[in-house]
């Protein structure tokens, strides 16, 4: 398919006000970040190294709302599929069902801010019948009606429903530095690489159970210091991946690697924000595995508490001889976004989500289509 074929059938969709998935080889320079964007040297713990990004240019990101901030507020409301009637303020959007029960892959979500909301692949919201990972990231647009969200479940085994909402998990409130939680603490857990990686990438239940699954028992059997009997008994007992990230004992090993990491860079960022800061490159003992980039400083300092216990959590449980890992290695996983195949989903006038297939990785953009938007808010790239 060529460009002018291409952007003829955006604007079609445009036109038409329907959500379009594209499937097409991917060229070089489609998928940001690129050239504007520049890997220091990296801040090291333990096994995880992070590489900070700068980026030449900056973006006014200020209307974005998060999910912890709508949880946090109340704006945000996140329930069961078959919780939605009461919710529902104007004419239901076409294409999105609100009838019908609770289902395994479905959440239903409502904006009652002002402000758009911003939803990233991995946040996990705990609560309903299983506790669900965010599939893919979107912007929700300002005082929406119920919207379908695309889940995954991090709680195999239970159905029973605990709460008629979703909301916060235990093992973030308090977690940034400085101690007790402030205003801005993230409410919300966001799942390791490996699990955000099943649910992003493969997009299978069957692989995030299994991955969830695995990370329970390398918390258990991982190289850190053994866990006392009673903290294996509790683990072994649940099948919630929230529910394990709560554990006091494992909180305070993902705590060991996070926070000496999440200081020094929260430092860094205040240093570097004319450079504008906006995001990492992530590797766990010398292997790159992953990159988050934002449009903004302001983003980024807002998702790096609980992005960095992501990060550190997957350092606690990797068991692999450790080598060394460049800037240079990491600024050219950086720049690598040349993939075989490009898959675009796109919802007019509000975003569009484009996922890059590459010779060992995949990359992820999230570009906003409102007002005086028109950038990348979030790309994430994994290494395969």
């Amino acid at each position: 398919m060529n460009s002018k074929v291409a952007l003829g059938l955006v604007m079609l969709a445009m036109l038409s006000g329907v959500v379009m998935e594209d499937q097409r080889p991917a060229w070089a320079g489609e998928v940001t970040p690129a050239p504007g964007y520049k890997v220091l040297e990296p801040i090291r713990h333990g096994n995880l190294t992070v590489f900070p990004v700068v980026a030449a240019k900056s973006y006014p990101t200020g209307e974005f709302l998060t999910l912890d901030e709508g949880l946090r507020s109340g704006e945000v409301v996140v329930t069961e599929a078959g919780s939605v009637q009461g919710l529902i303020r104007r004419h239901p959007m076409p294409g999105v069902r609100h009838d019908g029960a609770a289902e395994v892959n479905r959440l239903v979500l409502v904006n009652n801010s002002k402000r758009p909301l911003l939803l990233l692949a991995g946040e996990i919201v705990t609560g309903g019948k299983q506790d669900r990972v965010i599939g893919k990231d979107r912007i929700v647009p300002a005082e929406s009606d119920p919207v379908d969200l695309s889940v995954f479940c991090v709680e195999p085994g239970r159905w029973v429903a605990t709460s008629e909402h979703f909301g916060a998990s235990s093992a973030t409130y308090g977690s940034n530095v400085g101690g007790p939680a402030s205003k801005n603490a993230p409410v919300t857990l966001m799942a390791q690489p490996s699990v955000r990686a099943k649910a992003m990438g493969d997009k299978d239940q069957n692989e995030v159970w299994a991955e969830v699954r695995k990370q329970q028992a390398a918390v258990i059997g991982g190289p850190h210091p053994a866990m006392p009997p009673a903290v294996t008994a509790e683990v072994q007992a649940t099948s919630s991946y929230a529910k394990v990230m709560e554990n006091v004992e494992v909180k305070k090993q993902v705590d060991e690697v996070a926070k000496p990491i999440e200081q020094n860079y929260q430092s860094l960022i205040g240093q570097l924000r004319d450079r504008h800061a906006v995001g990492v490159v992530v590797a766990v003992s010398g292997r790159i595995i992953w990159a988050d980039v934002f449009a903004s400083t302001d983003l980024l300092e807002k998702y790096w508490p609980k992005l960095v216990r992501s990060y550190a959590s997957e350092a606690v449980v990797t068991r692999a001889k450790d080598v060394d890992v460049t800037a240079a290695r990491a600024q050219a996983f950086l720049g690598d976004m040349e993939g075989r195949r490009e898959t675009i989903e796109s919802e007019p006038g509000i975003y569009r989500h484009t996922e890059v297939n590459g010779d060992g990785f995949k990359a992820f953009a999230l570009t906003s289509l409102l007002p005086k938007t028109g950038f990348d808010v979030h790309v994430a790239k994994m290494a395969e």
